[in-house]
């Protein structure tokens, strides 16, 4: 394969492996990070096509210099891609949800999604290069208590649909990659959040929703434990970036084309106490 591709949040996970795998596979890769240790680290583990970019989705300035610092790097080529990884988990009963938190996971994983878009596209022209969005299953089936992370990727899949019909007319793909449970450092980092959470949360939250929050921390643990490997996302990203015909959408993992069938054939109150007894224990 050939042709440049921004991979955004490739410090960790599933970014990581897609910047490596697709380096390997010939790209030349623009991996952003927003910690030059991260960048220096992707550095070790990949031929010199791989170029790291400081890049911090919520940052208007910083999506600009790194939009410039590829233009400059590509000397008049385009993209060939744009991948759209970087994101957070943030969750908490909504009745007691700091707004200031939802507004944090909708602009990393939804507006940092189309800010990027927005900046990259003059280069994807170029080259009549392709978008690949990571999105969830989450943005399909919600869960109890993760209401602010299931309504970013909700977000994501209506823009991916819209994005993918307005760009259309220029034969440019748009794809979403809806990935299940996957074995990354989110997982740990959704565990300090809980703690940190937990903290900011008053007495009369802890009181109302004490079992429920053990039983979600629990299922965490549970999920961390049977994620799939980041390689399989990364798979997907390849085929979406170089098949002839890509697929609008990538199922990835077993639990997620699970969750697919339970939102297209289970009625909502029956799948609502699957997924409550599934939280119990059940």
């Amino acid at each position: 394969m050939s042709g440049a591709v921004l991979v955004t949040g490739a410090s960790s996970g599933i970014g990581r492996e897609t910047a490596l795998l697709l380096d390997r596979d010939g790209y030349r890769v623009f991996a952003g990070v927003r910690r030059e240790p991260d960048g220096e680290s992707l550095r070790r583990d990949a031929s010199e096509r791989l170029t790291p970019v400081l890049l911090d989705v919520t940052d208007a300035a910083s999506i600009a210099a790194a939009a410039k610092q590829i233009e400059t790097k590509l000397g008049g080529a385009g993209l060939a891609g744009l991948v759209n990884n970087a994101g957070i988990a943030v969750g908490g009963p909504l009745e007691f949800l700091p707004l200031q938190e939802l507004r944090r996971v909708l602009e990393v994983n939804a507006v940092g999604v189309v800010a990027v878009t927005q900046a990259c596209l003059p280069l994807l022209r170029r080259a009549r290069g392709r978008v690949v969005v990571v999105g969830s299953i989450s943005g399909r089936l919600s869960a109890p208590f993760a209401g602010p992370y299931c309504a970013s990727k909700f977000a994501v899949e209506a823009l991916c649909d819209s994005l993918r019909m307005e760009l259309a007319a220029w034969g440019m793909h748009v794809s979403l990659v809806e990935p299940g449970d996957v074995d990354t450092p989110i997982w740990e980092k959704t565990q300090g959040y809980a703690d940190r959470m937990l903290a900011l949360l008053p007495e009369r939250a802890r009181e109302l929703y004490a079992d429920a929050i053990v039983a979600v921390r629990r299922q965490i643990d549970e999920s961390a434990r049977r994620g799939a490997p980041p390689a399989a996302c990364a798979r997907a990203i390849a085929h979406a970036l170089s098949a002839r015909r890509p697929r609008t959408r990538y199922v990835v993992g077993t639990d997620a084309r699970i969750q697919a069938l339970l939102v297209r054939f289970v009625p909502d109150r029956l799948r609502d106490r699957l997924i409550a007894r599934m939280l119990a224990g059940g």
